[in-house]
């Protein structure tokens, strides 16, 4: 078998999520009810025979208590104290193309993580809830333009903009140029 760290990232989380599930005594069924991915999709991203979209792992996540960038840590063999470019963790989202980039993952003890995304042109991603209520976000944009909607309030963010928010309920990322959207979030766990 490869070192875990060798592996493709899809097939660590989709133990990590497997795990997950078991530590809680959950059926596939009642997670199903819960997020609302049929028991099959379920099943298959246990098996890292589907990829996840952004969308399905909010919603996992958001049952778990946990980010997404905690879980593609936690996907990892331990965290490191520093975190080269090389190493650092990143996913793709199959549905929209939407990049996600750890840079530094987080540990048991710490409350932040910082994340860097590249949103393609003309895709949006959507989310119905936070994966952790009262979870503090500082997104600052490095380059294009973002439409942000953070519980029915709307934002145009350009290339230096920075917004804080605490979010509970929906969120919407709209690239609507030409050009990528690329984007820091830190986040700070309540």
């Amino acid at each position: 078998m490869d070192h875990p760290s060798s592996e493709p990232i899809d097939r660590r989380m989709a133990r990590r999520l497997a795990s997950l599930r078991a530590e809680r005594g959950w059926t596939l069924e009642a997670l199903a009810g819960s997020t609302g991915i049929s028991r099959a999709t379920l099943s298959r991203l246990e098996r890292c025979e589907l990829s996840p979209t952004a969308t399905m792992l909010n919603k996992l996540c958001a049952q778990y208590g946990w980010t997404a960038s905690r879980l593609m840590a936690e996907s990892e063999s331990g965290p490191p104290t520093v975190v080269r470019l090389e190493e650092q963790v990143t996913w793709k989202d199959p549905e929209t193309g939407y990049v996600r980039r750890v840079l530094s993952p987080p540990h048991s003890n710490l409350k932040g993580e910082l994340v860097e995304i590249w949103l393609p042109p003309s895709s949006s991603v959507a989310y119905d809830v936070s994966p952790l209520p009262g979870l503090e976000h500082h997104l600052w944009m490095l380059d294009g333009v973002l439409s942000l909607e953070i519980e029915g309030t709307g934002f145009r963010l350009e290339k230096g903009d920075c917004v804080r928010y605490v979010l509970s309920g929906s969120s919407r990322f709209l690239c609507g140029s030409k050009r990528p959207a690329r984007y820091l979030v830190a986040m700070v766990h309540p």
